[in-house]
């Protein structure tokens, strides 16, 4: 004998009049067509040249400099920890330097229109947060810091003014 009783989620999908086979079949085509679309735009014609930055060399050096400044700022905050707050004025202006070239690094990433006005803004800070490092160059994080700074304001110099 044959069980003719039908499940209650097969009579609430006949009262919807939806299956679950229906949702994923309409899942995989929504799936199909997001995927033709992100194809399309790739196909040729499409602007490529808006997608890698247009300064790299500027844009490497801000990251380098990001990255330097980091561990100037570590090390900072460990000789805190120690009592010695003779680098206070390095990690302030280390802190503020970090603060302008990261937004400048995604200004450079991004290709805004905005790049060479903010450069002037981003040479001045490195400007000066490389002669507060200078001051304690006896410290290796502080001497990469000031290098890295001075590396961003001859890339500043080369490609943007």
């Amino acid at each position: 004998m044959k069980n003719t009783e039908k499940s209650p989620s097969e009579n609430v999908q006949k009262e919807n009049g939806i299956s679950r086979r229906d949702v994923l079949f309409g899942m995989g085509a929504a799936a199909s067509l997001a995927y033709a679309g992100a194809a399309s735009a790739a196909m040729s014609g499409h602007d490529h040249s808006k997608h890698t930055a247009q300064k790299p060399d500027v844009l490497n050096a801000t990251n380098v400099c990001l990255d330097k400044g980091q561990r100037c700022i570590a090390h900072c905050l460990v000789s805190f920890t120690e009592g010695d707050t003779e680098l206070a004025d390095c990690a302030m202006k280390t802190h503020e330097m970090q603060e302008i070239c990261g937004a400048f690094s995604y200004l450079l990433a991004s290709n805004s229109s905005y790049v060479k006005e903010y450069s002037a803004i981003c040479e001045k800070v490195c400007k000066d947060c490389a002669k507060e490092c200078r001051k304690h160059e006896k410290h290796l994080e502080c001497k990469a810091c000031a290098e890295a700074c001075d590396d961003i304001v001859a890339a500043i110099q080369l490609h943007l003014s």
